[in-house]
């Protein structure tokens, strides 16, 4: 349990250190040199191994969906949204992944949806309500659609985006046979470039895209050996001895690590209404994992 656990806090350190990135960089512009490092870091390794391999050309439209929705969207979306909510609140909405996957895999590849899944999913949103009542004086600079702020609905777009990027990744995995780090190689390549022409189009460069080249280069140098390599390595490892299910479910943590790591190296203060909506949401995420397992979706 105790590997679990670190696992997350791991995880959880993502949030953290991109929200300290945004204070010496533009965010489209860090989450361009994040991608481009560590997708041609990760094909180089799969080079040294003379495991690269190519893609086929029924395979394109799949590996476009990689790039944009797996990396290109999902990333923009949180990065830029980040700027404005605490890193614990960015880190909580990623609870709902597990719900809004199902969601796609009920139409996509025809999953169950079952009563009980239906209870999970009802308890797991009405779980957000609170944190959704708890907005930074930031977030409501930029105006609300029907009480959720906008920096609120980009960062929802960002995890349905990344829910459907595993989608994709699934399909690729499952049915077309590549392998994990080269469709994430793949796809932080050029999902990292589209974001630096992005960046280069709108956002101010004048003077430099970073204010502290030092800092930038230490914090996404960090990012990527915890995140983009560790994280990665080492959930692997544990699927050996753990259950999908345990790891899945256990990923809840996740927010409680970047809340702890928010108050101790960000000043961010956690009210209660992080902690109900931890709870009920857990609640929420338990009953629906406990259905996921009896249908034998994972284990």
């Amino acid at each position: 349990m105790v590997e679990i656990l670190l696992l997350y806090a791991l995880c959880a350190s993502s949030f953290t250190i991109s929200k300290a990135v945004l204070a010496y960089s533009p965010p489209i512009f860090f989450v361009g040199v994040r991608m481009v490092a560590a997708g041609f870091l990760l094909c180089g390794y799969l080079w040294l191994r003379d495991s690269l391999t190519f893609i086929a050309r029924k395979d394109w439209l799949l590996f476009l969906g990689i790039v944009f929705f797996h990396i290109y969207f999902a990333y923009i979306f949180d990065l830029w949204s980040l700027q404005y909510m605490t890193s614990f609140k960015s880190a909580f909405f990623f609870n709902l992944s597990p719900f809004i996957t199902a969601i796609f895999s009920y139409f996509i590849f025809g999953e169950l949806m079952t009563v009980k899944k239906y209870i999970g999913m009802i308890i797991g949103f009405i779980g957000f309500l609170p944190m959704l009542l708890q907005q930074a004086s930031q977030e409501a600079l930029w105006g609300e659609l029907l009480g959720v702020s906008w920096p609120e609905i980009v960062l929802f777009a960002g995890v349905v985006s990344s829910c459907l990027g595993w989608i994709i990744m699934r399909k690729l995995l499952k049915h077309h046979n590549y392998s994990p780090m080269f469709v994430n190689g793949v796809g932080m390549v050029f999902g990292g470039l589209l974001c630096l022409v992005t960046s280069y189009l709108c956002e101010s460069w004048q003077g430099g895209p970073v204010t502290n080249w030092v800092s930038f280069i230490s914090l996404t140098s960090g990012i990527i050996i915890a995140c983009n390599f560790m994280f990665y390595n080492f959930y692997g490892h544990l699927l050996r001895y753990y259950t999908a299910t345990m790891l899945s479910f256990a990923g809840s943590t996740t927010s409680l690590f970047a809340a702890l790591y928010g108050f101790l190296f960000l000043g961010e203060t956690v009210t209660w209404h992080f902690f109900a909506s931890s709870l009920i949401v857990s609640i929420g995420l338990y009953i629906f994992y406990q259905e996921e397992l009896q249908q034998g979706y994972i284990g």
